[in-house]
């Protein structure tokens, strides 16, 4: 892959892509009072009849979208990450359970919203919606590849819960190669053979600093953007395991129930493949900067590095 070039934040790509799909009129767009800080305000500013603004009335919004499923729409609905939570219990029952599609969007995942600290840090978000059955979960690495999945959810056929952050990450995707996603299965940033270097989100930067560290030690990492957590890549994981001698994983979310625990789920029935996690400890977070907290929670590419160099020796 090319070298990676700044872009802007994945929540840009949501915005973006709600544009893109307005030209199915079937699209709607739910907010709850943070349009500015989702990018859902560019649908409202362009298409303010078919946005609904609920206020912050987060279970509301969620059941408005299942009603509006119900009636034949595609209702794309965002709030904070730490917020969709509130709606939890509404998600199962009012969407999942009946089997309408309605697609959810967190922004500011993660601890990359930093100086909020921890009340505001949502680091459970992906594992809460994995257990739910029949549901999508994604969490894309950059702009380019938001809006890219985001678009793909207009023929989805599940319901989905997608998690976007607030900071600017350096792209990992162009506008040629995004166009190779697809929903559901991994995307090889980086060819390896010695270990397998397995991300989702902001990490995904992380782990290519790391891999390019590797290579000037002589070790050899491949690099997955796991973008779909939930239905994971199972395949590709397979042939990881097969052609390396471990796999670590990178997610800014608890290593329970997240990206991590995902890929150890599956690799459980393997029994012959050395795994890491990378992520947050059984802890809450606290106020700080991203790149302070990464240092104290042990999710720098020095850590991925250290992970890797563990498994290869």
């Amino acid at each position: 892959m090319s070298a990676p070039s700044t872009g802007g934040a994945s929540r840009d790509g949501y915005g973006a892509a709600l544009l893109r799909l307005a030209a199915d009129q079937r699209v709607v767009v739910l907010e709850a009072d943070l349009g500015k800080s989702t990018k859902s305000c560019l649908f409202r500013e362009a298409h303010p009849e078919r946005t609904i603004s609920l206020g912050i009335a987060e279970q509301n919004m969620i059941l408005v979208a299942a009603g509006m499923s119900s009636s034949g729409k595609i209702p794309f609905a965002s709030t904070f990450a730490i917020f969709t939570e509130r709606g939890f219990e509404q998600v199962r029952n009012g969407v999942a359970r009946p089997g309408l599609v309605v697609h959810l969007c967190g922004s500011h995942g993660g601890i990359h919203t930093g100086t909020d600290g921890s009340s505001a840090q949502s680091i459970e978000d992906l594992a809460l919606y994995r257990t739910i059955p029949g549901m999508t979960v994604m969490h894309p690495c950059d702009d380019l590849s938001a809006e890219e999945l985001t678009v793909q959810l207009l023929g989805h056929e599940n319901p989905s819960y997608t998690r976007t952050a607030r900071n600017k990450t350096p792209r990992m995707y162009d506008g040629d190669s995004c166009k190779k996603l697809r929903i559901g299965k991994g995307s090889i940033l980086r060819e390896g053979s010695d270990v397998a270097i397995i991300s989702c989100g902001v990490m995904v930067s992380e782990s290519i600093k790391a891999a390019e560290y590797l290579f000037s030690k002589g070790i050899s990492a491949a690099v997955v953007d796991m973008h779909t957590l939930k239905p994971l890549d199972k395949d590709l994981i397979d042939e990881l395991a097969d052609t390396c001698k471990g796999i670590v994983t990178a997610e800014d979310h608890s290593v329970i129930g997240g990206l991590g625990s995902a890929v150890a789920e599956h690799l459980s029935s393997r029994g012959d493949t050395p795994m890491r996690m990378i992520g947050v400890s059984d802890r809450f977070g606290e106020s700080g900067t991203p790149e302070q907290l990464m240092e104290s929670l042990g999710m720098t590419h020095k850590d991925i590095v250290n992970s890797c160099e563990s498994l290869v020796s």
